[in-house]
């Protein structure tokens, strides 16, 4: 795993959807991601897809004006957030509460990564966390 923080941003999976969010104007994106996620349904999730997930969470939470805390890997998408100034639908917001739900459930690769890492839970209170900002 690619990872070197628990923040949203903090693996190269979510640094290099950052780079493909860029290249787009609207929430279709963050949506499609989402929706990825969503239709794995009780298959097993894939890290990759989970970490693109949290980030896509992280977006919808930064356009209603709830940041995280400052990594520095968010500086892209805060430009973004700036420059499409777009709201997100509150089935979007429904969509990136419940793809985080399922980035917490077993089978999640992630899940499992990260209880064999971090036993303290830090990662699972921070995904938590951006589910609550999310959801203000």
């Amino acid at each position: 795993m690619g990872a070197w923080s628990y923040e949203s941003f903090g693996n190269d999976d979510a640094c290099d959807w950052i780079a493909q969010l860029e290249e787009h104007n609207d929430l279709g994106f963050v949506e499609s991601t989402l929706d990825a996620v969503l239709a794995v349904g009780d298959d097993y999730l894939e890290a990759p897809e989970a970490c693109e997930a949290i980030a896509a969470a992280e977006v919808v939470a930064r356009l209603q004006g709830h940041s995280g805390s400052t990594d520095p890997n968010s500086d892209d998408v805060d430009a973004w957030v700036e420059r499409v100034k777009l709201q997100p639908s509150a089935i979007l917001i429904d969509k990136a509460c419940r793809a985080l739900d399922r980035v917490l459930t077993e089978p999640s690769e992630l899940l499992e990564l990260w209880e064999e890492a971090e036993p303290s839970g830090a990662w699972q209170a921070a995904v938590e966390k951006l589910k609550a900002r999310v959801n203000a």
